[in-house]
């Protein structure tokens, strides 16, 4: 569930949160596509973070949560930004993530690793 932080500030902490994290999103691409070669044609973001922290020996820079719940629909959007043939695969409910221009981040990518960036205003 979605906290009372207000949107710039959520953006915000997602930011720094995957800049300082990268391993995340890394983790969330290559588990992602695990779960569609194996015929999966829609899942919940949520499914793909809980294996990120059950299953993996990923240390994160924050200081209460290996990953915040917060972040789910953020990864999400991200990856059906960055990957379009796949823009509907994870379930959406209404997020601060929607109203994200992802449009405007910039994605770099070489097969197994992808980084995204912007600066929020």
């Amino acid at each position: 569930m979605l906290n009372q932080k207000n949107f710039k500030d959520l953006v915000g902490e997602f930011q720094t949160f995957h800049q300082k994290n990268p391993e995340v999103y890394k983790l969330f691409v290559r588990f992602t596509f695990q779960a569609i070669n194996r015929g999966h044609h829609k899942l919940s973001s949520e499914m793909i973070i809980n294996r990120i922290r059950w299953e993996t020996n990923v240390m994160t820079t924050d200081k209460e949560y290996k990953i915040n719940n917060d972040y789910k629909p953020f990864y999400s959007r991200m990856f059906m930004t960055q990957y379009s043939k796949y823009n509907n695969f994870f379930q959406k409910r209404g997020s601060y993530a929607d109203k994200v221009d992802w449009s405007s981040y910039v994605v770099q990518s070489d097969h197994q690793t992808s980084e995204v960036t912007q600066t929020i205003s």
